[in-house]
């Protein structure tokens, strides 16, 4: 669920996506699971802390790789991870051919719907998507 903590609590899922412009922490005051699991996206140190004060477990980095208006890059993505103890996920442009540079950043793991999508739709004209952390 992106966006809205509280129904995703309503609704009993295992969590929720907070995009890097929230910046709310309202959803601190509502009961949740011990297992609920909060995730967050940022592009710079101040939506980093933002994102520890929303209380997030893993933050998205992006854009590593691709070159648009989130563009990190290696460097930057390296100096930002440092910035917090969070797990970390790279995001943005990820290839075959640069998925080795990961191993010189700091993340633990990558995410992206071009890498993962498949090159023909399946039966039925649906696309599936994997995502795994």
């Amino acid at each position: 669920m992106s966006n809205n903590v509280k129904l995703a609590i309503n609704l009993n899922l295992d969590g929720a996506y907070i995009p890097s412009f929230n910046k709310s922490t309202n959803h601190l005051s509502y009961s949740k699971s011990k297992n609920f699991l909060l995730i967050g996206s940022a592009h710079n140190n101040k939506e980093i802390k933002i994102k520890e004060r929303q209380g997030v477990s893993i933050l998205f980095f992006s854009s590593v790789f691709k070159k648009n208006k989130n563009y990190l890059g290696l460097n930057k993505f390296k100096l930002l991870t440092n910035l917090t103890n969070k797990k970390v996920i790279a995001l943005g442009g990820i290839t075959n051919e640069n998925l080795k540079k990961l191993s010189l950043i700091n993340c633990k793991g990558f995410a992206g719907i071009s890498y993962f999508q498949k090159k023909t739709a399946p039966q039925g004209g649906r696309l599936n998507y994997l995502i795994s952390i």
